[in-house]
């Protein structure tokens, strides 16, 4: 049996992040993927890095975010050298869309305290947001401009961060599933697998909504629940937007070849997703009232993904109090994307005894056990 230096639990964005880093810094890595790499949640996504336009006030996830948002430009290059990868990074910026007086309000509020902490956020009246983008609806009050906020090809980017991991060396087992943790005292000593066992000095899980369960398997109860998102895409003759749009329940992803990504529904239903005619028709009706314009544009496809939840809304880093040789980076919901590279820094920096110059205390297994930081 072959020992590695870290077995990796877990395929998606985030598993793969941490094993591109890990093997830059040439440790000897496997990651552990049942289905394919990014076959749910990270492929499904609209790749938003919304650093400022999904949070409602300031807080250490925001401050995690926007560090996050700041790697993209050079990792876009370096993986693009790396793998042959483009991400698609696309900084055209967002439109945080308000429909009510009341909404305008909140958001002339959040644009506030960004802006205190030297952020860019403008406030646009209907006017000025149908200056810049001529096809939103007529009924909007007005949007929050956030011109940093920015997007990406999630499909493409875990792609990457695959293929550069495994040309620094790292192993990637698709079909493999991982069946028992095995423990002695307080040690990971082995994964069972479907394609057999692996050893390693480290175990990192990274699993996604299916974090929770393999937590199980060792008696840790950590709090990852999945979240079902339904989303579509459609092609248009000519890109109607070059801004994301984000409303209260609907988002609009401009993509290359005059594709337009919109997302997404939430329905806490375990682990069931199969898309549902109510789920997108619901999206749909959010949609064509933010930008009329789609419904004359065909639709390319639809698809649902489960996304991983936690109950107070933030993910887990780090070492796992209980073991000496287990950690967790799961639970990141709707901002795996735009966190990726900065956790992937992070859990390699904490195997290989690297400093870190970030605050991790809210993000630790503090619901169960002592803080490790």
């Amino acid at each position: 049996m072959n020992k590695k230096d870290v077995v990796i639990i877990g395929g998606g964005i985030i598993g793969v992040a941490i094993a591109y880093q890990l093997a830059k810094r040439g440790k000897s890595v496997t990651v552990l993927e049942k289905d394919t790499v990014g076959a749910h949640s990270s492929g499904a996504a609209g790749g938003m890095l919304g650093a400022q336009v999904e949070f409602s006030e300031p807080g250490p996830l925001v401050d995690l975010s926007l560090r996050s948002r700041a790697m993209f430009t050079e990792l876009a290059k370096e993986l693009c050298e790396a793998s042959g990868i483009d991400i698609g990074l696309n900084k055209a910026g967002m439109l945080r869309v308000a429909w009510t007086e009341e909404e305008a309000e909140a958001l002339q509020k959040r644009g506030a305290w960004q802006q205190a902490m030297g952020l860019n956020a403008e406030w646009l009246d209907r006017v000025e947001v149908k200056r810049i983008e001529p096809m939103v609806s007529d009924e909007i009050a007005g949007a929050l401009y956030l011109q940093d906020d920015a997007q990406i090809s999630a499909p493409d980017t875990t792609r990457a961060f695959a293929v550069a991991a495994a040309r620094h060396g790292a192993a990637i087992r698709e079909r493999c599933e991982a069946l028992e943790i095995e423990r002695t005292d307080n040690r990971i000593t082995s994964v069972l697998t479907t394609q057999g066992r692996l050893t390693a000095d480290y175990y990192v899980l990274a699993a996604g909504a299916w974090s929770g369960r393999l937590a199980r398997m060792l008696n840790l109860p950590l709090d990852v629940f999945p979240i079902k998102g339904e989303a579509f895409s459609v092609f248009s003759t000519l890109q109607p937007i070059q801004k994301t749009l984000y409303s209260h329940g609907c988002y609009i992803v401009p993509k290359d070849g005059n594709r337009l990504l919109v997302g997404a529904s939430s329905a806490d239903c375990g682990f069931d997703n199969r898309i549902t005619i109510d789920g997108l028709q619901q999206l749909m009706a959010k949609a064509l009232r933010l930008l009329p314009a789609l419904k004359s544009c065909p639709l390319e496809r639809t698809w649902a993904s489960l996304r991983p939840q936690t109950k107070d809304g933030l993910p887990y880093f780090g070492p796992v109090a209980s073991f000496d040789n287990l950690l967790a980076a799961t639970g990141h919901y709707r901002n795996g994307i735009l966190l990726s590279p900065l956790t992937g820094e992070i859990i390699a920096r904490m195997i290989t005894g690297e400093d870190i110059d970030v605050s991790l205390a809210p993000f630790t297994d503090k619901r169960h056990a002592q803080p490790v930081f």
